[in-house]
């Protein structure tokens, strides 16, 4: 399973929407530093052994010490993250070696993923070369203008909240990666990258438990998870 498929945790992110102190991947969650309750949630897929993690340049060697405080066996490989998400992702693919077919793309910020959610996206970019999380839209969806007026309304049955993990044939997320950059592409994400190649991304049904922490009001509700229990 896990020979060809490699783990990118992108953790490289300032926090500044958290009002955090420190870098995102470090705030502290229930007595735990947001990343290592995120490679905890993952490491029954058989992944975080040798997992890549983007760090925050200013606080790398902190947040490697971190992580190795907590995985003392692991044989991780930290790679200091850019300006944005997307050119921290390129600079995690770089350091991934000739063997890996598959990778796994996954926020630090995401701690509450299921382990066979994550594998379940890692078979179907088997089949299909890409796949990532997503979850059906419940909410009406408004598009409004740049004045703040409702202009349209989209059909729901069609909206998906996106996740991560995103999985991709690392050919493929290179090649998207590659183009961005010759075509000045700036996208949150990187199924939307590879999309734009023309290529097809599968949507694997995810859960709402699966929810990014970014602002204050996220973070509250992490620990009100972690504190009933819903793991």
């Amino acid at each position: 399973m896990t020979g060809s498929v490699r783990l990118l945790i992108a953790a490289a992110g300032q926090g500044a929407r958290l009002g955090a102190q420190t870098p995102k991947a470090l705030a502290p969650l229930a007595g735990e530093p947001l990343l290592v309750r995120t490679l905890r949630r993952l490491a029954p897929t058989g992944l975080v052994n040798d997992a890549v993690i983007v760090t925050p340049a200013s606080h790398g060697d902190e947040l490697e010490r971190v992580v190795v405080d907590a995985f003392p066996d692991a044989r991780m490989t930290f790679v200091s993250g850019g300006a944005e998400r997307q050119h921290s992702v390129m600079r995690g693919l770089d350091a991934l070696d000739e063997s890996v077919e598959i990778v796994a793309i996954h926020d630090a910020a995401r701690p509450f993923v299921a382990p066979e959610t994550v594998l379940r996206a890692v078979e179907a970019a088997r089949e299909c070369g890409a796949a990532t999380v997503a979850i059906p839209s419940t909410d009406t969806i408004l598009v409004g203008d740049a004045d703040g007026f409702l202009i349209d309304t989209p059909d729901r049955s069609m909206l998906w909240a996106c996740q991560t993990p995103q999985v991709f044939r690392v050919e493929i997320i290179r090649e998207a990666h590659a183009r961005a950059t010759r075509e000045s592409w700036a996208v949150t994400d990187d199924a939307t990258l590879v999309r734009r190649l023309g290529a097809r991304v599968r949507l694997v049904t995810g859960s709402p438990l699966n929810l990014k922490v970014t602002t204050p009001e996220d973070y509250a509700l992490a620990e009100a998870i972690l504190a009933g229990g819903l793991r």
